[in-house]
């Protein structure tokens, strides 16, 4: 999974999975109970979701699935709203909350075939499909600009990051290219100075920044994994500075100035397994920790000022970590939710690492995505999302 920022205002999650159908999980409170049964419509699997705040100041929960859908769902009640959003032709890789201008909020969806845009009030598409993309979208992000714009950035498996209006419909500029590998994450980067970045992951071990405004490259690629990047994360510091978090196939964890493009301090070890998710985790101290999520069975949490461990890990899921977000509670709290090979969410008190509560059962199988939902009351609810059952071998990370 891929976070962009904070969770509870963008997250995108990717999912691996084969055969069988898929519903989006019961959306729990941060009280440890389930909220009404699962959201079910979808025929394959569910492979991202993300929360879309809407003008009135409700939040939906729109989820893409291997059916060629998107759904939303009201997470207060958990009934769909409106008909499924169609279109796709395969499936649906990622899914982002678009924030424009003009207040509105629009949703993309990105695929084998296109992104898409829709208005999630009515659920009709915007415009036309963006095309130009020649493999699958894996991952779609808002793109927040100094002069007031949004732009939607795009990283696909066609090696490329593409930038986009999302008013127009119209690509902005030539597609970002340098990644010798397939791109797996996105994410906005915003700086001190009022600029914001963009930050790609890929296959090829590098990350890359971007200078959204020109599509020009902002420096060299940051290198020092050895494997994939699986998923890249903005970590806001106390200080105004905001780090670059990056979490890799190799074990490991880095930080990086984007300002800079140099890496801060040595690389954060002691995960024994692939880094799967990493996430920024505020604090009401004004401190910001990093989590990551592994192989290993455990998260970790990081000072991100100094970049060394917080706590010993955090022990209890039987099987991988496949996603972390953060969850900010109205009392100011923040906890943090994982998802786990275990068919388990677990939830966990980010400032002492004790978990909170018992685990969050109902899934059937691995739950590959996590998100925080604010609601309109100022609660905030986890949704989870699991992957079906499989048919035939087991699917491992490298066959995404």
């Amino acid at each position: 999974m891929a976070m962009s920022g904070f969770a509870a205002v963008d997250a995108e999650a990717r999912m691996a999975g084969w055969g069988g159908g898929s519903v989006v999980e019961p959306v729990w409170s941060t009280v440890p109970s389930a909220l009404g049964a699962p959201l079910t419509g979808h025929t394959d699997d569910v492979r991202a979701v993300a929360a879309v705040p809407l003008p009135d100041r409700r939040t939906l929960l729109a989820s893409g699935s291997g059916d060629g859908t998107v759904r939303l769902w009201d997470p207060t009640t958990g009934e769909p709203v409106g008909a499924p959003l169609t279109g796709h032709t395969n499936t649906v890789w990622a899914v982002a909350a678009v924030p424009l201008p003009d207040g509105r909020t629009l949703l993309a969806s990105g695929g084998f075939d296109s992104i898409r845009l829709w208005d999630p009030t009515t659920g009709e598409p915007v415009g036309a499909p963006l095309t130009g993309h020649t493999n699958r979208v894996q991952a779609v992000t808002a793109v927040p600009l100094p002069d007031g714009r949004t732009l939607l950035a795009s990283g696909s498996h066609d090696r490329t990051v593409r930038l986009w209006d999302p008013i127009t419909g119209e690509p902005v500029g030539a597609p970002l290219t340098g990644h010798t590998n397939r791109v797996q994450a996105v994410t906005a980067v915003p700086l001190p100075d009022g600029r914001t970045l963009l930050a790609s992951g890929s296959q090829d071990h590098t990350v890359r920044l971007w200078d959204p405004t020109t599509g020009e490259p902002v420096g060299r690629p940051l290198t020092g994994h050895s494997s994939w990047v699986e998923a890249v994360a903005a970590v806001p510091l106390p200080d105004g500075r905001t780090l670059l978090a990056s979490g890799s196939h190799d074990r490991t964890v880095r930080l990086w100035d984007p300002t800079t493009g140099e890496p801060v301090g040595a690389p954060l070890t002691g995960h024994t397994d692939e880094v799967q998710a990493v996430t920024a985790v505020p604090l009401p101290d004004g401190r910001t920790l990093l989590a990551s999520g592994s192989q290993d069975h455990t998260m970790r949490l990081w000072d991100a000022t100094t970049g060394e461990p917080v706590g010993a890990p955090l022990t209890g899921h039987a099987s991988w970590v496949w996603a972390v977000a953060a969850v900010p509670l109205p009392d100011g709290r923040t906890l943090l939710a994982s998802g786990s090979d275990d068919h388990t969410m677990r939830l966990w008190d980010a400032t002492t690492g004790e978990p909170v509560g018992k685990p969050l059962t109902g899934h059937t199988d691995e739950v590959q995505a996590v998100a925080a939902v604010p609601l309109p009351d100022g609660r905030t609810d986890t949704a989870g999302l699991r992957k079906p059952r499989l048919h035939g071998p087991a699917v491992g990370p490298h066959h995404r």
